[in-house]
């Protein structure tokens, strides 16, 4: 049987550019050790930070380095590269596999020119990847799904960025209708990147012109006392749960540098809830995706308050980081996947999502 030909896709021009690096090493490596070596040749495909498409040799070395290129000097002796795929090597790759974390790369965006191209692709579509992506939009099909969330508004960069009399007006709603303490966060960007916690007028004030600069669009959270709790799904339209997981840190929240950051945040795998408390859990997980219709790869994170038994959906991420030590492969190794059959999986649901389309 021949080897299929796994087109890893990653970099991208969002902010986690060096995240999805990462994750791409992960998945390629899984694609390429025991029984998927004889299944899978990857073909490394690096997308640069300014849109830029690398085949061939160049793609290969940043992915077995790990550092981003750099973006050369615009020359104006030479032609502006093109930020579309090459036809001809593009015609190569049997299957797509989009490794490219924020917009530009979960938003539906490279999963439209995938869909144009009419290629196999591994993940959400369309759809799934913008509405996973847009924490407003989000949080709308939740609510039409009957998920329990914590109490939000939608605000709009126009009305951060108004006139004197509109922006006092919409501080004043926001304090009433939320109270402190509440996030404010950019509702397109992923891995808590212009998030922040915000106690006083003052400190609303500074992270609604903050997040504006990041995004047109706007979400302001109620700010909650709870544990926060993960679950991985994984498949299409019979969709299944992992074990839950349970995130602790000693930062004010889970921001962008405890995140990443070695050491500055523990995973409880399984976390220690009841058995009902897991199971309701994992049974929200699978109505979120289905929400959105994500497709193969997910993972829906969700606040317990323990002192009331409420769950409460906080978002879903149609693609999550990926690196070995992530939560999501993670959470699946400790409900008996390996990480070598969870990305084998994922290509098979790939091809099977490819194949629903048509009918």
């Amino acid at each position: 049987m021949a080897q299929q030909r796994v087109g890893v896709l990653f970099g991208g021009c969002s902010g986690e550019h060096e995240v999805a690096i990462s994750s791409a090493q992960a998945i390629a490596k899984g694609l390429t050790q025991g029984a998927n070596a004889e299944k899978y040749h990857v073909v490394p495909v690096y997308i640069r930070k300014d849109g830029v498409w690398q085949f061939g040799e160049i793609a290969a070395a940043v992915l077995r380095s790990g550092q981003p290129l750099d973006v050369p000097e615009p020359d104006d002796a030479t032609q502006t590269p093109s930020k579309l795929p090459d036809p001809e090597q593009a015609a190569q790759i049997d299957i797509w596999f989009p490794v490219l974390h924020g917009p530009n790369g979960e938003d539906g965006t490279i999963q439209g020119l995938l869909t144009l191209m009419q290629v196999p692709f591994v993940g959400s579509g369309v759809l799934g990847s913008a509405l996973g992506m847009d924490k407003i939009a989000m949080k709308i099909a939740f609510t039409q799904a009957g998920l329990p969330q914590v109490k939000y508004l939608p605000v709009t960069r126009a009305e951060v960025w108004s006139n004197p009399c509109i922006f006092p007006k919409l501080c004043d709603r926001i304090e009433a209708e939320l109270g402190f303490p509440c996030f404010v966060k950019p509702a397109n960007l992923g891995s808590s990147v212009g998030i922040a916690k915000v106690r006083s007028r003052s400190e609303l004030e500074a992270a609604l012109d903050s997040a504006a600069s990041y995004d047109r669009r706007i979400i302001v959270e109620a700010g909650v006392v709870a544990r926060e709790v993960e679950c991985a799904v994984l498949g299409n339209d019979v969709p299944k749960a992992s074990v839950v997981g349970e995130i602790s840190f000693n930062s004010d929240f889970y921001d962008y540098e405890t995140k990443y950051t070695a050491g500055q945040a523990d995973l409880t795998i399984p976390a220690n809830l009841p058995e009902t408390v897991s199971r309701q859990i994992r049974d929200r997980a699978i109505e979120a995706f289905q929400a959105v219709d994500a497709a193969g790869i997910s993972r829906v994170d969700f606040f317990y308050v323990e002192a009331t038994g409420e769950i409460l959906i906080n978002e879903i991420n149609t693609l999550p980081g990926f690196t070995a030590t992530s939560m999501y492969p993670t959470l699946w190794q400790a409900t008996g996947l390996s990480f070598e059959n969870l990305v084998d999986q994922l290509v098979q649901f790939g091809w099977e999502r490819t194949a629903s389309r048509k009918d």
